[in-house]
């Protein structure tokens, strides 16, 4: 176990709750603002974002950090917490871990002197994160969708973490799996699991399919590739901003689509709350920091 005496948790939804109790199960103590709201494990303890910051050498931030207006992604606090200067001015001399941090670093120059952590830029979060958002994905599509997975035709556009998760995912559940890639290796790959393959730019050629899954976050379902893929299929888009459907289109065709973001957040909090756990225990464990 690493020695981190005490840890500040500022802001953040039921990832950052489920984090905080699993952080002082672990025997740590655990300061907390804007969760003013909502009712926390005994023990952990609510304060003002000044004197959590000040009792604590350890920072964790919210993923994403902003949310409206510039403001801390705080849903459980009883106030807008505003991220400028003096918000920043309170981090001088701690580990600040955070997700997402380009906007955040947009703030203010004061974060350029912070000793600011990325734990979203790492691969074990990003791998551990595909599971949740492929069973979230899953969840989804059976709510949706008015048949079965089993015997569907099931589309995964996109060969990298989450889709290698959702194939195996989807094939266990008795899923007819095809999946798109752009590179020859990850067709070669696709092939030798067993799943169908074909190439993303060809997605629109070929058969419809009952349920679509898009995790490449570009424009991949235009409006010709829909009318030519989707017909009456769910399109579930998994990809980060700007995704990759045209949601304007999908209206048009009458094609039901979905943006999908942060399901860990939504259907797994404990889960997500660990994983943001473990990358940041990872993070101060390799760097001494």
């Amino acid at each position: 176990m690493i020695d981190i005496d005490n840890v500040a948790v500022i802001g953040g939804d039921k990832r950052q709750i489920a984090m905080a109790e699993s952080i002082l199960s672990d025997g740590y103590n655990v300061y907390t603002s804007g969760f003013e709201t909502i009712e926390l494990k005994k023990g952990i303890i609510k304060t003002t974002t000044s004197e959590a910051i000040s009792k604590c050498k350890y920072v964790i931030l919210p993923l994403p950090v902003l949310g409206k207006d510039l403001c801390l992604n705080a849903p459980y606090a009883d106030e807008k917490v505003k991220i400028d200067d003096n918000f920043a001015r309170y981090m001088y001399g701690k580990k600040v871990f955070c997700g997402m941090s380009g906007k955040l670093m947009s703030t203010s120059n004061i974060w350029n002197d912070i000793n600011l952590y990325d734990y979203s830029k790492r691969e074990e979060f990003a791998i551990n994160n595909a599971v949740p958002t492929a069973e979230g994905a899953i969840e989804i599509a059976m709510h949706e969708y008015s048949g079965t997975i089993n015997g569907s035709r099931c589309l995964v556009a996109g060969f990298g973490r989450i889709g290698k998760v959702l194939c195996r995912m989807l094939e266990g559940m008795g899923a007819k799996v095809t999946v798109s890639a752009r590179k020859t290796k990850d067709l070669a790959w696709i092939n030798v699991l067993g799943y169908n393959s074909i190439l993303t730019s060809k997605i629109g050629c070929k058969n419809r399919y009952d349920i679509i899954f898009n995790t490449i976050p570009s424009m991949i379902f235009d409006s010709h590739t829909l009318a030519k893929s989707a017909g009456d299929a769910i399109v579930i888009d998994l990809a980060s901003s700007p995704g990759g459907v045209d949601f304007k289109a999908a209206k048009r065709l009458k094609i039901k689509a979905i943006s999908a973001l942060s399901l860990p957040g939504k259907v797994a909090p404990k889960a997500a709350g660990e994983i943001i756990k473990n990358t940041v225990y990872n993070m101060i464990e390799e760097g001494q920091l």
